[in-house]
C-alpha cells in the first residue's frame, strides 16, 4: 500500500480556522466501504495457490482503524486548541499588560487571534504579542511598584 510521505516543515493547523484540518482528513481518509471494496479487489486478485493468509486480513483491517482514528483525533485536538486560542483572548480583554521588554504596557482592549499567538492591542492602541516574559495584570502597573502580589501574573510559557 503507498503512502504519501509527511512533511514535518508544515503546520496543517497554521490556517488557525480548522479549514486545513478538515481538509487533511478528508484527503487522506478511506472510509470503510472503500477499505472493505480494496480488500475484496485484493482477494479476487490474489494467486490461488499462494492466498493471503487470515492474520493479514486482520492485520490490515486494525491499521486502517488506527489510521481513521487518528485522523479523527486529530480533527478533536484541532478543535480544542481554537477553544484554548479564544478562551485565552477573552480571559485578556480589561487586564493590564506589560511587555516583556517593558516599553508598552496598558489596558486590553481587544486580541486579535493568529495562527501562532495572540497580540494584545492596549487602549492606546500599542500592540503587544503575548509571548513568554509579559506581565498581565488585575490592576494598572505602577512605576514605583516593586511588590510582586498574588494580582499579577508573569507569563513564563506560551
Amino acid at each position: 500500500m503507498a503512502v504519501d510521505a509527511v512533511n514535518s516543515a508544515t503546520n496543517p493547523y497554521a490556517s488557525g480556522n480548522g479549514t486545513a484540518a478538515k481538509t487533511d482528513a478528508s484527503s487522506a481518509s478511506l472510509n470503510y466501504d472503500n477499505f472493505i471494496q480494496l480488500l475484496i479487489a485484493q482477494m479476487k486478485n490474489q494467486d490461488p495457490t499462494d492466498p493471503m493468509d487470515a492474520s493479514e486480513q486482520v492485520a490490515q483491517l486494525a491499521t486502517f482503524s488506527q489510521v481513521e482514528q487518528s485522523v479523527k483525533m486529530n480533527s478533536n485536538l484541532q478543535s480544542m486548541i481554537q477553544a484554548n486560542s479564544f478562551s485565552q483572548a477573552s480571559d485578556l480583554v480589561g487586564k493590564y499588560v506589560t511587555s516583556a521588554d517593558d516599553k508598552i504596557s496598558g489596558k486590553v482592549k481587544e486580541v486579535e487571534v493568529y495562527s501562532d499567538g495572540l497580540v494584545a492591542i492596549t487602549e492606546a492602541g500599542d500592540k503587544v504579542l503575548v509571548q513568554p516574559g509579559i506581565i498581565i495584570s488585575s490592576t494598572a502597573p505602577t512605576d514605583t511598584d516593586t511588590d510582586t502580589g498574588s494580582d499579577t501574573d508573569k507569563v513564563t510559557d506560551a
